[in-house]
């Protein structure tokens, strides 16, 4: 008979996993979510997901937020803000994207398991998530590839947005006035 993984498990994962992120690291991103024209987030695969996720949240709270790639995203300039969401900090179109908002003069912020990856070095604000990353040969996650750094990811993004609500003294029911209302 095997032994069935239990939820438990994921969440000791996960708290151990998110106890080591340095708060000064969640305050400096806030601090330049809070400052931004326009922000536009990133993210491929599982972590492109949440990165959507949060900014959602962005556009709930009354940030101009965007989605790379969407169709209605425009252009990134001076005064915006990317962040980009890449546990390896290696993934060839988010760093060909970091680049090209760097040269244009925007803010860059990355979200990674390896600051001192491409999209790390990129970046002047990098939170640091110390996940496995899906290539890792260290077994430091019960859970396959990047499972721990998206949930992680996902948990992190929730607590900037807690952030930035008392920053702005935003309350959810303001935030559900911006809420979808055609479903």
């Amino acid at each position: 008979m095997s032994t069935l993984i239990s939820t438990s498990s994921i969440i000791e994962e996960l708290e151990r996993t998110l106890r080591h992120v340095q708060p000064d690291q969640i305050e400096q991103l806030a601090e330049q979510l809070s400052v931004a024209e326009n922000i536009f987030v990133a993210g491929a695969g599982r972590s492109g997901l949440m990165m959507r996720a949060f900014a959602m949240r962005l556009m709930h709270m009354g940030f101009r937020v965007y989605v790379v790639g969407e169709t209605i995203t425009p252009g990134i300039s001076v005064g915006d803000l990317l962040l980009v969401g890449s546990g390896s900090g290696e993934t060839k179109s988010l760093t060909a994207m970091a680049s090209k908002a760097s040269s244009i003069g925007a803010s860059l912020a990355a979200i990674t398991i390896v600051p001192e990856s491409t999209l790390g070095t990129l970046a002047s604000t990098v939170v640091h998530i110390p996940a496995a990353t899906k290539e890792s040969k260290s077994a430091s996650s019960k859970q396959p590839m990047g499972s721990l750094f998206e949930q992680s990811l996902l948990l992190l993004l929730d607590t900037v947005v807690l952030n930035l609500m008392e920053k702005k003294e935003l309350q959810g029911a303001a935030m559900f006035k911006i809420h979808a209302n055609l479903e």
